[in-house]
């Protein structure tokens, strides 16, 4: 379960991003702290593959990045993606060209990998509520995709805007960005 780190008072988001990191990384939403739970061995490795994967097709003709762990703040929220995919015009640039540090607009392309189960309780280690709220709450501020995969049973659930839900499995393609 994604620890809940509730204030005794009220704390804003200015409050929130003055904090010091943590690790997992903490996300702030409606007015609350969340802690990410600390990725395991196949969390890590399906992040790190899909981002590269992406990178590998997007990077070299400049179209888009995937980062990792990326903290996105916007309309009154700050998350920390499992994977965010940015288009390459849309990547905040310093004066000098650099990337900045701060990315207060959603991705264009949300990835959220769930926790495997616990084995000994048989439960999940993150609530899937809260990772399809981070979802759709991207999907309504501008992202144009959003990925849930689960690898319990092998599945992604695909977001798109004014669009219900799909389920993909097995064979099934995949839908990227438009520009890949």
């Amino acid at each position: 379960m994604t620890l809940s780190i509730q204030p005794t008072t009220a704390l804003s988001l200015e409050e929130f991003l003055k904090l010091p990191e943590t690790k997992p990384a903490s996300e702030y939403f409606n007015g609350r702290i969340y802690q990410k739970t600390m990725p395991q061995g196949e969390h890590s490795t399906l992040q790190i593959e899909l981002a590269s994967a992406i990178n590998q097709v997007a990077k070299l003709q400049k179209l888009a990045y995937a980062f990792p762990e990326l903290r996105c703040t916007f309309e009154g929220r700050s998350i920390v993606p499992d994977i965010a995919v940015f288009e390459w015009q849309r990547i905040p640039l310093l004066p000098n060209g650099k990337i900045t540090n701060k990315f207060e607009i959603p991705p264009d392309w949300i990835i959220e990998i769930l926790s495997p189960v616990r084995a000994s309780r048989s439960r999940r280690v993150q609530s899937p509520n809260r990772v399809i709220s981070k979802i759709t709450f991207s999907i309504q501020n501008g992202a144009k995709l959003g990925w849930l995969l689960d690898s319990a049973d092998e599945s992604i659930m695909i977001f798109e805007p004014n669009k219900l839900p799909e389920l993909k499995e097995k064979q099934d393609i995949l839908p990227v960005l438009n520009i890949l």
